[in-house]
Formats: C-alpha cells, structure tokens, sequence
C-alpha cells in the first residue's frame, strides 16, 4: 500500500494538488483513495462533490472521504475514557477532575490519522492520498504516534503492574464510598485491554508512518521568501521526527515571457519569475547536490499560475498533467537515512576512536534554535521547539559527549568513549 501525505503552509494549493495527483492515477488505472483530514473541508470543493467520512467514488477509480474528528471522538475514544472515568470514580476522584485527567491532548488527530490507516487497510486501493492541515497541524499530527507510543511504552506496563494491585484493594478489600460504581477491578480490567488496543494501534501508526518504502510526504508551497523559510523548518522538523519527505511541489509558479513583450507588466512578470527562480534553486539544495542525477527524479516540481481555478475532476487532471508530465507521480526524491556514525581518530578499535553522530536536518542552519540533552542511551535534540528522543547505537550508549557542532543540513555530535563504562562492559 503506498501512501502520500500531502501538507503545506495554508492557502497554498495543498488540497487542490493532492486531489489532482490522486485524479491523475485514477485516469492511469489505478484506484485511488484521496482523504482529508484538514478541517477546512475543501476536497469535496475541489472535486466538486460532497464528502462524507466514508469513502465514496467521484470518479472511475478515484475514491474520496472527508473525516470528522469529532465523530471520531465520540467513538473509540469516547470507550476508553468512559472506562477510566468508572475507575476514577471507584478511586474517589470528583467526576469532573476525572474527565479532565481522561482527557489526552490531541487525541483528534491522533484518532483522524488511525482512521486513515483503517481506511487504508479496507478497500482495494493501490494508493491512498491524504491532505493533512495546514503544516503546524501536520507536524503534530505526525508527531504524535512516536510521543503518545513512547508515553504509553513508559508508563503503561508501570501502570498496570502498580495500579492494578491498588486497585484490587480499593475494590475488595475497602468498601465503595456511597455512591461508587462498583466491580472496580473488572471496570479496570476493561480500561486496561483499552489502553492495550490503543497502544497496538499507536504502534501500528508509528510502523506506517517510519515504513519510508511506502510512505512519505510531499510539502505544498509557493515560492516565496517566507513561505520557502517555513517549509525549510518543516523539512528539519519532519527529519528529526524521522519521516520521509519525498519532494516539493512549487504553486503558482509566474510563466516566463517573450522577450519581444515590453512594458511595465511585462517588467513586473519578469522580476517576479526571477525571484521565484531563486527560491526554486534554494528549495531544490535541501537534497543535497547530485540528488537528482542520483535518484532520477525531481526533488521539486513546479505547477505555472493559471487564470482559472481547477475545480473538477477533468480540470484537477489537466492540472496534473502539467505538474507530472510524462513521469510517475509517485515517484519521489530519495534522501540518505537520518543517522550514521563516523568514526574519527584513533587507531582503529572502538575503544580509542572518537565518533561523530551525524543527524541529516534538512534546512538546518546555525540560525535554528538547538538544544541537546544526553538521557541515558537517549539523546534528547530539541531543533525549533520540536523534540525527539533519539536512541543511540550501541557503540555510542558507551560514550561520553565532547560536543556538537551545525554543518550544512546535518547536526554532528562528538563522542568519546567513556573509558568507566568500557571497562564495566
């Protein structure tokens, strides 16, 4: 199953560029599923249609659903919670602190992003497209899986060890306080396979989305300055978090002229298409250079302004017939992984060697706030507000830390072997 995200600054052509990519593989024989999980709800004005949460067929083969966080809620989430609500209860917590400590940040997104995995699972489709929100709500939204997995992996095993014992005591061996729901260890009990599922289901997600083979994602932009700048930080931000962008698509890109044609419209167009130009080369440099000639493919693709808006699906294929061309549109730009370890120095043994941890940050600049914090045989990077915990191969956990320096897209981490810690092992 291949998947396509596709995200971007709001107002970009996102939405518009992803029902069009999905429109063209239907028209190639394909079927494809095109989902929405942008609350603005604008697919369906793309495709001219109207749109539900579940999947239905705007044209041969193309397939498309609109889903609704809030019914998303009051579904598998509302189970849980009525769970752990019961158990707090029995525990004598107030009915309203108990919804407020049932209550997990973010859970819609969460829940929308499991939706698209269990729509994806369901039918026959070759690919499923997905338009995420606007770029800071795709960044949590993809972000989530690996927090929520790793608090869940942290304190559920814990949890269950700990609380369920006091709770058994709480049930059994203390009496209910008036009013208590009872049968506490069995209302446990269920909170607990709850919380089991959840976590199957947060792992599965993590899976999907660190599966680089068949998922990636594609950033929306325009090229300007200051749209460019922001998906520069998206870049580094979606590497740290380990997800593999794929390419860029530019919007709106002014056509080029004659030189015959003068005036001052014809000035303005031109200036125009040479700023955009620019930002198109500095965009096309976050691959690296030889990433085209590497991989074959265009780490950027550029769609030209148009007069009209494409709405429907014979405009959304004509549109991208222009973006594509003769290529596949899911063909994407490779990009080396996010960790290597060099060794440095030293006389070839592990022992005496000093190693750089080299994290690939694409748009990473010395510019970028950075934070670096060694936890155990974790490394936590904090790039831009957003942080991972990155676990450290096995020959660094046996290491200390010299130091850190920014190189062009890549943060590099200086390691010493700890000679304590080699010794004990």
């Amino acid at each position: 199953m291949r998947i396509l995200l596709f995200t971007g600054k709001g107002g970009v052509g996102k939405t518009t560029l992803a029902a069009a990519t999905a429109a063209r593989l239907a028209r190639a024989g394909r079927k494809a599923l095109v989902i929405s999980t942008d609350p603005a709800h604008s697919l369906g004005d793309a495709l001219d249609t109207e749109l539900g949460g579940e999947p239905r067929e705007v044209d041969s083969g193309l397939f498309a659903a609109h889903l609704d966080s809030r019914a998303l809620l009051a579904g598998a989430w509302g189970e849980l919670q009525g769970h752990l609500r019961t158990v707090l209860a029995g525990a004598g917590v107030d009915e309203m602190v108990a919804d407020e400590l049932t209550w997990l940040p973010g859970v819609d997104e969460l829940l929308a992003l499991g939706e698209v995995r269990r729509l994806a699972q369901a039918g026959p489709w070759d690919v499923v497209i997905v338009d995420c929100g606007p770029t800071a709500e795709t960044l949590r939204l993809l972000g989530l899986p690996e927090a929520i997995g790793s608090y869940l992996e942290r304190l559920y095993p814990a949890h269950r060890r700990a609380v369920r014992g006091l709770l058994a005591g709480i049930a059994g061996a203390s009496p209910p306080r008036p009013g208590a729901p009872r049968g506490g260890l069995r209302n446990w009990d269920e909170a607990a396979d709850a919380l089991g599922r959840l976590a199957e289901q947060v792992a599965a997600l993590r899976a999907m989305l660190a599966d680089h083979h068949n998922t990636s994602i594609r950033l929306v932009l325009t090229p300007e300055r200051l749209v460019a700048a922001e998906s520069r930080r998206t870049m580094t931000a979606l590497a740290l978090h380990g997800l593999r962008v794929d390419g860029i698509i530019a919007n709106r890109v002014v056509p080029s002229i004659a030189p015959s044609v003068r005036g001052p419209a014809a000035r303005w167009v031109r200036a125009r298409r040479a700023e955009q130009q620019e930002v198109l080369g500095e965009l096309a440099a976050l691959w690296g250079t030889g990433a085209t000639a590497v991989s074959g493919r265009r780490p950027v693709r550029a769609v030209p302004y148009t007069a009209a808006e494409p709405i429907g699906v014979a405009a959304l294929v004509e549109l991208a017939d222009a973006l594509y061309g003769d290529d596949e549109p899911l063909a994407g730009a490779d990009a080396p992984p996010l960790l290597s370890v060099r060794r440095t120095g030293g006389d070839g043994t592990d022992r005496d060697s000093e190693f750089e941890l080299a994290l690939r940050l694409p748009g990473l600049d010395k510019r970028t706030p950075l934070e670096l914090t060694r936890i155990d045989d974790d490394l936590a990077v904090t790039v831009g507000g957003v942080r991972r915990l990155v676990a450290l191969p096995s020959v660094l956990s046996r290491c200390e830390v010299l130091g850190a320096r920014v190189g062009i897209d890549e943060l590099v981490v200086v390691f010493r072997p700890d000679p304590a810690v080699w010794m004990d092992r």
